[in-house]
């Protein structure tokens, strides 16, 4: 791994450091690579890789978990026996394997994007808090670093009354299968707030439409702000106007059906028009005031993979509160975007 990536992770407060396992599901998958990497140089000998792939998780020594079996995710964890804390890279349809964790007191960081699941997971704050355990939500790029910059515009302004978040995403990287279909499944819901034209440096004037980012059901939460509207473009003008275009005129409906959005993933997983870079900014408003800050780096899955090896750091060298969280309520966590402009990722306010 190299320096930089170490040195945006070497700046958390070293504290008393945890023993037992690390357990990073999906540890073989674009996100869970960079993870187990990190984690692997931090914690030597304690990172052990789970995922389906029999054949792969043979190959890196770990083990074969389906997160869509509690059940059998339980008996994972009784066969380790020392597990710490769960990474999870992938995405479960449900809280399950979220409550096997914090009923154990096992720590977890999770990347997962999609409310219903977040939702969830929040649910289980109390059984988290009771056990001891911790669990971190919103864990990436967006979720993740937009709740980042939303709670620096926010107390930038002294109390935020409305915030707007826009996400341009490289639409040439290879991303993961969850990452994709969390995309298709967001496509196919209708437009919540109008387009908008937002500067973002790097990339100009760029036309943002609303998508369902799971900020705009959180963050009213967290921060107490009574507006939050959220929005996506590529960094491929071509392949931006052609995704909303099919979803105003309607098209994209079809994907709330399993067997079309199975068919969508694979057709847009095979899409590669464009690069590798990205850019998130919040812009926060209240009364006359105005702040706006902007994010910016290079391949989206490496740097949700350095976000959830930071968090997981943070929680081992740390005493973390127990209990359930969003990544924005960690106090400790609110350097997370300076600890990773080393990594070639630029913050700005504008």
């Amino acid at each position: 791994m190299s320096e930089n990536r170490i040195h945006a992770v070497s700046t958390v407060t070293s504290g008393r450091l945890n023993g037992g396992r690390i357990l990073v599901v999906g540890g073989y998958g674009a996100v869970g690579t960079t993870v187990t990497s990190a984690l692997g140089d931090w914690f030597p000998g304690r990172v052990v890789v789970g995922g389906r792939s029999e054949t792969r998780v043979r190959q890196l020594g770990g083990v074969r978990i389906d997160v869509s079996d509690p059940a059998s995710f339980r008996r994972t964890l009784d066969e380790l026996g020392d597990v710490a804390l769960v990474v999870l890279c992938v995405e479960p349809s449900g809280p399950g394997v979220a409550r096997v964790c914090l009923e154990r007191g096992i720590h977890l960081v999770g990347i997962g994007a999609t409310q219903r699941l977040l939702k969830g997971v929040a649910d289980l704050h109390d059984l988290a808090a009771h056990r001891g355990a911790t669990a971190v939500l919103s864990v990436g790029v967006a979720p993740g670093l937009t709740n980042l910059l939303a709670r620096r515009a926010h107390e930038a302004v002294q109390g935020a009354e409305r915030i707007d978040l826009t996400v341009l995403l490289g639409s040439g990287e290879r991303h993961g299968h969850d990452a994709v279909r969390w995309t298709v499944e967001g496509l196919a819901e209708p437009a919540a707030s109008h387009p908008k034209r937002t500067l973002l440096p790097g990339y100009g004037e760029r036309t943002a439409h609303a998508f369902p980012f799971s900020d705009q059901h959180t963050l009213p939460h967290t921060l107490g702000v009574g507006q939050v509207t959220t929005r996506l473009c590529l960094d491929s003008r071509l392949l931006t106007t052609a995704l909303f275009g099919l979803r105003r005129a309607g098209l994209l409906r079809a994907a709330r059906r399993e067997s079309v959005r199975r068919a969508l993933v694979a057709t847009f997983s095979r899409v590669h028009l464009g690069g590798d870079g990205f850019a998130v900014r919040a812009d926060a408003w209240r009364g006359d005031s105005h702040a706006a800050y902007v994010l910016s780096g290079r391949a989206q899955s490496r740097v949700t993979g350095l976000v959830a090896a930071y968090v997981t750091r943070e929680l081992l060298t740390s005493a973390p509160p127990a209990g359930v969280h969003h990544i924005d309520q960690l106090p400790a966590l609110t350097s997370l975007p300076e600890a990773l402009t080393p990594n070639g990722v630029s913050l700005q306010r504008l």
